[in-house]
């Protein structure tokens, strides 16, 4: 094969969250061969993602009723048998970041919420969201808000600018808006951009999806399921919504939030169904424009969605899949002695504690390849870089800027 397809194929990383013998298991979506084995992991569902497509990040999974805190890896893909390994106060259920990789935020089973900056490590904010399990996170796509969705169904709306005042540590965040339409367990949070407004869509075990209004938090509509939704994914061209299903069937649904808007819509006639899975699904993403889905019956599947059918059927013996992330390929090229490295990406150990910034102390430093998130913050604000102007706005200490904030969000 030719250099430059191999720099284009996608990689798929899976976990599960049974055992840490399972650990984390790369795969060649496109001929089912094994790439690498990351001994050592199991992370709860919604805990792993990657970070500038460059790092592995993981929290770790603890045993019921064990004590001690909780931690999180960071394997560099491009030197996987070096992970930084992060202790942290509690053991951390879901963990996600922003798009740039700026920030990593964390949830735990208090409902305690967490906020690092990933170069220098340092814990920004520790707050308490919720008084029930934070279940799953995400952030919006300009990376100013930060929404969770937690086991009694609630959804929290977090302002980024809040969390990230330093200066203001010492007091509560603010709480944008929170919901409390759903009646058992968020297991999903999608994001999308609908026309001139932004909104997201959650799942629960109640057999329902609800679409937001992101900023106002306005209920739009709802999707109603014949049994519990455990997994959504959106296709990333067409407006189709894909769920997930206790039984392990997959409905598919056309998504046209301007056409319908207020009211429930039962999905049992509108819907196409994808079935090959014996139980229930545990994780969905995009693979380009393949469906990858994952089931306790300890396979996942890359699926043709226009055809309907399995292109190929992986089977994970060890354990069911309840984590997955698609990487490039490239990414797990080893660094080449005679080559000149071209960008270096810092991160750090993330603080146990709140504490001053002390860049010199726990700093770890991987080089990689060149990232397309490798900018730095533009100085000027642009489209739905809000959060980018914001900490531009923090370092050149400019009143219009924060005002232009305050105005984006009234």
């Amino acid at each position: 094969m030719e250099m430059g397809e191999k720099m284009n194929k996608e990689a798929l990383v899976v976990c599960s969250d049974k055992s840490t013998g399972i650990g984390i298991t790369v795969w060649d979506l496109e001929t089912g061969e094994q790439l690498l084995h990351i001994p050592t992991c199991a992370a709860a569902p919604h805990g792993l993602f990657c970070l500038r497509n460059q790092f592995i990040v993981a929290s770790q999974s603890n045993r019921h009723g064990s004590f001690g805190g909780g931690s999180i890896f960071i394997w560099p893909l491009n030197k996987p048998q070096s992970p930084l390994r992060s202790y942290t106060l509690e053991a951390m259920g879901p963990i996600s970041c922003t798009k740039g990789g700026l920030y990593i935020a964390g949830g735990a089973p208090s409902g305690n919420a967490y906020l690092w900056e990933v170069t220098s490590g340092r814990l920004l904010r520790t707050w308490h969201a919720h008084h029930k399990s934070l279940k799953c996170m995400v952030f919006s796509d300009d990376d100013s808000l930060l929404i969770f969705g937690c086991t009694d169904g609630i959804i929290s709306v977090w302002s980024m600018i809040s969390l990230v005042d330093v200066e203001d540590s010492g007091s509560s965040p603010s709480l944008l808006y929170y919901s409390s339409e759903h009646r058992s367990s968020i297991t999903g949070l999608v994001t999308m951009s609908a026309g001139a407004r932004s909104i997201f869509i959650s799942s629960s075990l109640d057999g329902t999806c609800k679409v937001w209004e992101l900023v106002s938090g306005r209920h739009l509509q709802t999707l109603v399921y014949p049994m519990s939704v455990t997994a959504i994914a959106l296709h990333p061209i067409e407006r189709l919504l894909f769920s997930g299903s206790v039984d392990g069937n997959i409905f598919v649904n056309v998504f046209d939030i301007g056409a319908v808007e207020d009211c429930f819509v039962t999905t049992e006639d509108q819907a196409f169904v994808l079935k090959v899975h014996n139980e229930s699904i545990t994780a969905l993403t995009f693979s380009g424009f393949h469906l990858i889905s994952a089931s306790e019956d300890f396979t996942f599947c890359l699926w043709d969605t226009i055809n309907r059918v399995v292109l190929r059927r992986f089977n994970n013996r060890k354990g069911a899949v309840t984590n997955m992330v698609v990487i490039k390929q490239s990414s797990l090229f080893p660094i080449l002695n005679h080559q000149r490295v071209t960008h270096q990406f810092q991160v750090s150990l993330l603080q146990k504690y709140p504490q001053p910034s002390n860049p010199g102390k726990g700093m770890a430093t991987f080089l990689s390849f060149p990232a397309s998130h490798s900018k730095p913050p533009p100085t000027h604000f642009h489209g739905n870089n809000l959060l980018d102007h914001l900490i531009s706005a923090r370092r050149t200490n400019t009143c219009y800027a924060a005002n232009e904030i305050g105005e984006k969000h009234r």
